[in-house]
């Protein structure tokens, strides 16, 4: 007798997109159940063990906000912490979190182990169940629950798929291919065939991983040692600064050189890489080391950075080396770079071919467009990371529970997110290698910084119901904080006397010639809020996370006003909301490449209509004119 069962949501995939999707649906009240291949592979990092980065900790950061748990996970887990890019303007500054990378799993599979509402189903989906309803005469496929391959079967309202690079999964080392997924684990090799019946297209995408290898085989003294932050920064609004502060492991920064490259290039015929056996494209921004040896072929050396995989393991992660070139030629490689002569591995580097969908059939909710009931995200959307995975996954759990309780979707724009910047990204352009998300990409990041991610986002996620109300109200106070600290100092008013002439002298500043708020001393370059301290005297104690607010908010007033003017133009644009039955055919001036690809992506507004590849302004200017005439008919 076979085994059916009756659930809310089903979820295929268990790594950090899984994850994400699985505790939003059971924290709002659905009954879930998220398969993985194997409860090993829960959150598991197969390739670089941290979270964040430059552009990745903005994304963590928003993830928390709304109600995640990657953030806190890290927290608890890291063993390294650094913010990247002070150098520059607040705008890029990212947190980057070395992880205890067997901790990381465990401490989430407890999250999950322990959440109301899931269920953990160690079990390999291999056919989605569904049915044709009638729409207004059209018929319109909707998902009716998953089977194993055991031949369980689980009804459901909504299913989200994400299966990370596990899908028909192959591994390449050298000559040598392994039919499984990463780290040796199951390969989904099923439930491909079920997608393409239903009319999903898919592609292959590929990834690579570097070796790991023996602490005890490397000499670090030929190498860099690499510092955690002295005061360490939580991913997590939610987590108490202090008590997050530790002793840090270091990692390590050595170079190759030409002996490693002339290595490399006299053995590319034996890469499958280069010699075509793989069909799938890889990610531009994160190349393998004979990518970087062919196409920067005038540069001398590459960094790599050596760095641990946890506390309790000899195994190190060599970052910047990734390859899928054979176990003898990666030896060989990897003992020319200093400190590595007489390296032993531990995991040989491999490359790792997947099979994954074309997001452009995702609405913005991250549901098919031609399945009811649908999602999908992570990896098989097409993107690369932990952190894209992560707030897909997130946002995909978000509106599946959505759908089944019978609200609207929850949409982020590119004007309020790094999540809306990257989801609008998937669905909006014909990605043809795996996407990663940078800074350069959100084109308002001067408002979208990794530090404010609380205050833009944090009551949208309580209005979801993912934000408790003691979170809730705790956001509500720094507000109150924030705004009443630059109030005062706009109207606190300082004298040319002495006193604040002998200070400014100190501080390498300009005397005042006239009167001038604290507020405009802190715009000078070369003073800050906490600078000026000295000379506040009604300054009360703030929590540096407000003072941090204050700054930025006085300092870079100008182009934050600047920059929300623009955003205001944008959301014009976005309010124009496009009909899902809306017929471009009717269009006649319509130009012909701007109707093929507008019914191609069906845009749900005007804004993102304007971002497809081949739609001109022209283009937009025409459909804004038909749009107005069809809803007023």
């Amino acid at each position: 007798m076979e085994i059916r069962e009756k659930v809310d949501v089903c979820v295929v995939g268990a790594g950090h997109a899984g994850c994400e999707a699985a505790l939003a649906c059971a924290r709002l009240g659905l009954e879930t159940v998220i398969f993985t291949v194997s409860v090993d592979s829960i959150a598991l990092m197969p390739c670089n063990p941290n979270v964040g980065g430059s552009s990745k900790g903005h994304l963590v950061r928003e993830l928390d906000a709304l109600g995640g748990e990657m953030g806190k996970n890290i927290d608890k887990t890291f063993i390294q912490s650094k913010m990247l890019n002070v150098s520059k303007g607040p705008a890029v500054h990212s947190l980057r979190a070395q992880a205890d990378k067997a901790e990381y799993s465990r401490a989430m599979r407890k999250v999950l182990e322990n959440q109301d509402h899931l269920t953990i189903k160690q079990a390999e989906v291999c056919e989605i169940l569904w049915e044709n309803i009638k729409k207004e005469g059209l018929a319109e496929k909707k998902v009716t629950g998953v089977k194993t391959f055991t031949g369980a079967i689980y009804e459901c309202k909504a299913v989200i798929l994400c299966t990370g690079t596990y899908l028909k999964a192959r591994c390449l080392c050298g000559e040598s291919i392994t039919y499984t997924g990463p780290n040796g684990l199951q390969a989904a090799t099923h439930l491909s065939d079920s997608l393409k019946n239903m009319g999903i297209e898919l592609r292959r995408f590929k990834t690579g991983t570097p070796a790991r290898m023996d602490k005890r085989s490397i000499d670090f003294t030929k190498m860099e040692e690499q510092f955690g932050d002295e005061k360490i920064i939580p991913f997590s609004f939610s987590t108490d600064p202090e008590s997050i502060q530790k002793e840090q492991a270091s990692c390590w920064l050595t170079y190759t050189n030409e002996k490693t490259h002339e290595i490399i290039r006299n053995n590319l015929d034996r890469s499958p890489i280069y010699a075509g056996i793989i069909e799938g494209t890889g990610p531009r921004y994160c190349p393998s080391i004979e990518d970087k040896v062919v196409k920067f072929a005038e540069k001398e050396r590459h960094q790599v950075f050596i760095e641990p995989e946890g506390l309790h393991t000899n195994e190190m992660y060599v970052g910047g080396m990734s390859s899928s070139l054979p176990e003898d030629v990666q030896l060989a490689m990897y003992r020319t770079v200093p400190g590595l002569e007489n390296c032993k591995i531990v995991r040989n580097a491999y490359a790792i071919e997947y099979d994954c969908i074309n997001a452009r059939e995702l609405y913005p909710s991250l549901e098919f467009k031609t399945v009811k009931g649908l999602f999908s995200g992570g990896q098989f959307n097409g993107s690369s990371g932990y952190e894209e995975a992560a707030c897909q996954g997130l946002i995909a759990g978000i509106n599946a529970a959505m759908k089944i309780l019978g609200k609207d979707p929850f949409i982020l724009d590119r004007s309020e997110s790094y999540i809306g910047v990257l989801i609008d990204d998937l669905v909006t352009k014909d990605n043809r290698e795996p996407y990663r998300m940078m800074t350069s990409r959100a084109e308002y990041r001067l408002l979208l910084r990794q530090d404010n991610a609380d205050l833009r986002l944090r009551e949208k996620g309580y209005k979801v119901g993912l934000i408790s109300e003691e979170q809730y109200t705790n956001l509500l106070e720094k507000k109150r904080l924030i705004n009443e600290e630059i109030e005062r100092l706009k109207n606190t008013s300082v004298g040319a006397n002495k006193e604040i002439q002998e200070f400014l002298e100190s501080k390498g500043s300009s005397s005042l010639k006239t009167a001038a708020t604290l507020a405009e001393l802190i715009c000078r370059p070369e003073l800050s809020y906490e600078m000026i301290k000295e000379i506040d005297k009604e300054r009360k104690p703030l929590p540096d996370a407000v003072k941090e607010q204050v700054e930025i908010e006085i300092k870079y007033e100008g182009y934050i006003v600047r920059q929300k003017n623009q955003v205001e133009q944008y959301k014009k644009l976005e309010k124009k909301i496009i009909p899902e039955d809306f017929d471009y055919d009717k269009i006649p001036s319509l130009r012909i490449e701007a109707r093929q690809k507008l019914k191609m992506f069906k845009p749900v507004s005007i804004g993102q209509a304007s971002r497809i590849s081949g739609v001109s302004p022209a283009d937009i200017s025409v459909l804004i004119v038909y749009l107005e005439h069809f809803k007023k008919q």
